[in-house]
């Protein structure tokens, strides 16, 4: 009896979904939950991305008279983090954020029409 009531609960989902593309192809937005889901999405990446960033940039300068027992290429770790190693954490995280972006907004059909030539 459970699994009858689930395969239908299952097939309106998919017909309640194929719906929503249908209505989204069709005015071109996305439903509220839709939209919902995808801000979600794209915050906890901007936190999470924001976290690595603030503990590059304050927790290692934080730490840095521990640090600097290390040594890179004859300078301590905390003078190479604060003129390279954080720079390339930056580059990085806008690298990765771009990259996780591009694929939310194909997930959600957000993705930019490509230009020709």
């Amino acid at each position: 009896m459970q699994e009858t009531k689930d395969k239908a609960r299952a097939q309106e989902e998919s017909v309640d979904m194929s719906a929503e593309l249908e209505e989204f192809e069709r005015t071109g937005q996305l439903s509220q939950e839709q939209l919902q889901n995808y801000w979600k999405e794209n915050r906890n990446l901007v936190l999470t991305l924001l976290a690595i960033w603030a503990a590059s940039s304050f927790l290692l300068q934080a730490l840095a008279s521990v640090l600097n027992n290390v040594v890179i290429l004859g300078f301590p770790f905390a003078y190479y983090m604060g003129g390279q190693g954080t720079l390339i954490i930056f580059m990085l995280l806008i690298y990765v954020y771009a990259k996780k972006m591009d694929e939310l907004d194909r997930k959600y059909n957000l993705q930019e029409e490509e230009e020709e030539k």
